[in-house]
């Protein structure tokens, strides 16, 4: 079953076929020539795929990428389907004219199968424009001022249920069938603390509320459900770290649970947090945080650390869809290393670089991946690479200046579609990037590179990856010097092995049996050898040190001091 990858560029929309084969167009897709397409989304289970081409909504079934819905004068800036694809709900800017100074409705709801026009709503602001779902579909929510307000099966005409007891800035529903739950955010007034507080649906009163959690500077806050819905964590955020400690502003990261406990997890590492995911098997989640180089630790339900990934330029986690294979990776202003790991076993299964990443997608078979270097963000050497998680280049496709490229996007499927990857260490047989790499030798300046090598870290408080609580998971004093004894270990190897054959003096000594006079006679032989090795790399052009040349002048008193030992 090939997996094809949709792209959005400067001129139009176009699919190619992904993995197993690469590279060709989808037969059956016919390429949109245009430079007005804004948007494009297949539906959650990949059956629809929908885009919006200058004024027109285009809706199409995959199954032939035929049966195309067409409907007109449609300024669609988002789009988002309902869980199970039945709906589709585009977003458009609000606007008032002379003929119609209440402006129309820009949030519309229409049947994907056949594109009928079912519900229209006033949202005005471009934030917290998507309304949600449950994972079933019976409940729909959205957020109107600071109320959420519910309606059921889908009837979009009658509010049966309304949070308005709290000003909410944000909620989120639990992806739970059946049974629903919602975590919603109230900021708090200057001198008081913000509140995420847990409700079970339809109890939305201050006392039924299973859990509250309360936090000071947060002007924002993600909420993050594990697929179950049994568990939850808030991200909190502030734009400004005022204390002027970090440039990224302030975060803390809390958890929550239907059981109602709750809990501040602790980082062992200062500095902002720059991603947090769960994994898809739900037993646990991984935090990238710290100023740089950044630490990832895996933790379990209890909040406690499991896992210590190592420390180095990270800044963002990918599970692939199964949760077997989790991906490390930074980007944005980091060079663009990637490092997979086998969740199973806790191993690296490889390291790869994928320079300029600005997008990062896992395929829906838990063994590909696609990088993607996009518009606005960069305009130059703009394209799309799929990789294999062993770390081969499989596919790469450019798009040559001037053409830009926007989007790029998988074909999504329903679960179960695909099974779960077996992880084989071997690395698949790949091809070689166009783009040129960067060298990986360090730049050595000519008065160095006769020299034995240093070998050194950037960073003193680079860590290993390393189970918590064992013996190499060491202090940052402990680290540092341990840094320090491989270093020097390492620097003298390195002198061994450039001194090549020993120099040895044509001075001899004969030892009298004295201690103290033996060990003065051992001493200055030592000496004259290293004078006579210094002499010889002298006459082989190399250009000595004023130390260095001190030493061969004093040759002369070395060998009077030893005529006066011998006599």
């Amino acid at each position: 079953m090939s997996i094809p990858v949709a792209t959005r560029s400067s001129v139009g929309l176009n699919l190619f076929s992904g993995p197993p084969t690469f590279g060709g167009d989808v037969k059956e897709f016919s390429p949109i020539q245009s430079k007005g397409c804004r948007t494009m989304l297949f539906s959650p289970d990949g059956a629809y795929f929908a885009y919006v081409d200058g004024q027109t909504l285009k809706i199409l079934q995959t199954e032939n990428w035929g049966n195309e819905i067409t409907i007109d004068n449609v300024k669609a800036y988002h789009l988002a389907f309902s869980p199970k694809g039945t709906f589709l709900m585009i977003w458009e800017p609000f606007t008032v004219t002379r003929a119609n100074p209440e402006g129309s409705p820009n949030l519309k709801i229409y049947k994907t199968e056949d594109g009928e026009l079912v519900k229209t709503f006033v949202h005005k602001k471009q934030i917290n424009w998507e309304p949600q779902w449950s994972a079933d579909e019976k409940l729909f929510s959205r957020i109107v001022n600071t109320d959420v307000v519910f309606y059921e099966d889908l009837n979009f005409e009658r509010i049966v249920a309304r949070i308005n007891s709290f000003k909410v800035a944000s909620y989120k529903i639990s992806p739970n069938i059946g049974v629903y739950f919602i975590l919603c955010y109230t900021p708090g007034t200057p001198g008081q603390p913000s509140f995420g507080r847990l409700f079970k649906y339809p109890s939305f009163e201050a006392t039924q509320s299973i859990a509250n959690k309360s936090f000071f500077q947060a002007d924002k806050v993600e909420f993050i459900w594990n697929a179950k819905g049994n568990n939850a964590l808030i991200l909190t955020s502030t734009e400004v770290d005022k204390t002027g400690g970090s440039y990224y502003g302030k975060q803390g990261l809390h958890y929550i649970g239907l059981n109602g406990q709750t809990s501040f997890i602790n980082l062992s590492k200062e500095g902002p947090i720059y991603s947090v995911e769960w994994s898809p098997k739900n037993h646990e989640f991984c935090v990238v945080y710290g100023f740089m180089p950044a630490k990832a630790t895996i933790f379990n339900l209890k909040c406690e650390p499991v896992f210590e990934l190592g420390s180095g330029p990270k800044n963002s986690i990918h599970y692939n869809p199964h949760g077997n294979i989790l991906l490390l990776g930074g980007f944005g202003n980091l060079r663009g290393h990637i490092e997979l790991w086998d969740t199973n076993n806790w191993k690296k299964i490889s390291n790869l670089d994928a320079p300029d990443t600005t997008m990062l997608h896992w395929a829906a078979d838990g063994q590909h991946f696609l990088t993607a270097t996009t518009a606005p963000r960069l305009r130059i050497s703009n394209g799309f690479r799929i990789w294999h998680y062993s770390g081969a280049l499989l596919f790469e496709q450019a798009f040559k200046e001037p053409q830009e490229l926007y989007d790029v996007a998988w074909k999504n499927y329903a679960k179960g579609t695909f099974q779960e990857p077996a992880i084989v260490a071997k690395k698949v047989e790949g091809i070689a990037p166009s783009q040129p790499q960067a060298s990986v030798q360090a730049y050595r300046p000519p008065s160095a590179r006769n020299r034995p090598t240093v070998k050194f870290t950037l960073h003193d408080d680079e860590e290993s990856a390393h189970k918590p609580g064992k013996d190499n998971a060491l202090s940052k004093a402990s680290l540092k010097q341990k840094k320090k004894r491989e270093a020097k270990k390492a620097k003298k190897q390195d002198g061994e092995e450039d001194k090549g054959p020993s120099v040895v003096s044509s001075v001899s000594i004969t030892l009298t049996g004295d201690p103290e006079v033996d060990k003065k006679l051992k001493n200055i032989k030592k000496k004259l050898d290293a004078i006579e090795k210094l002499k010889l790399q002298q006459a082989e052009g190399k250009t000595l040190e004023i130390n260095q040349l001190e030493k061969i002048k004093g040759e002369a008193d070395l060998l009077k001091e030893l005529e006066n030992l011998k006599v």
